[in-house]
């Protein structure tokens, strides 16, 4: 069992029995895996940041445009609206300055650079929450 699970990953490394393998130049890249070279999946993921900045600068437009104004806290909205416009640019800068990083690193067979957007949304977002909270509270014991 063990003998031709060897034999068969020889066979896809070197080439079919009989034949010689393939020279070392017209093998696939190692960077290259699952029929999907590295670089796309970074720029799958660079897309999927711009798509994340996009619902926030959409969401934040939402909530200071049209979400009724808070009783007592008039400024309330914008006070959470706005800081989700700005996370939104700042997630749009940092992936495309993340995307580069890799890319860079891919051309000169570097390791892949640690992506710092998870920590800056999870973060950011944690404080709008806060604040939104601060804000429904005050509201609630404002109102007559």
């Amino acid at each position: 069992m063990g003998g031709t699970d060897n034999a068969a990953r020889r066979e896809h490394r070197d080439g079919p029995a009989g034949r010689p393998g393939l020279a070392r130049h017209q093998r696939r890249p190692r960077w290259h895996r699952a029929g999907c070279p590295v670089h796309l999946r970074q720029q799958r993921t660079f897309l999927a940041w711009s798509r994340t900045a996009l619902a926030l600068v959409v969401g934040g437009l939402a909530i200071a445009q049209l979400l009724p104004p808070f009783p007592g806290v008039p400024w309330g909205r914008h006070i959470i609206g706005t800081p989700l416009i700005l996370l939104g640019c700042a997630v749009s800068v940092v992936s495309y300055s993340e995307w580069r990083a890799s890319q860079r690193a891919l051309r000169h067979r570097q390791p892949l650079p640690r992506s710092r957007l998870p920590q800056i949304l999870a973060i950011a977002i944690t404080a709008i929450g806060l604040a939104a909270t601060i804000i429904a509270l005050v509201s609630g014991v404002r109102t007559p």
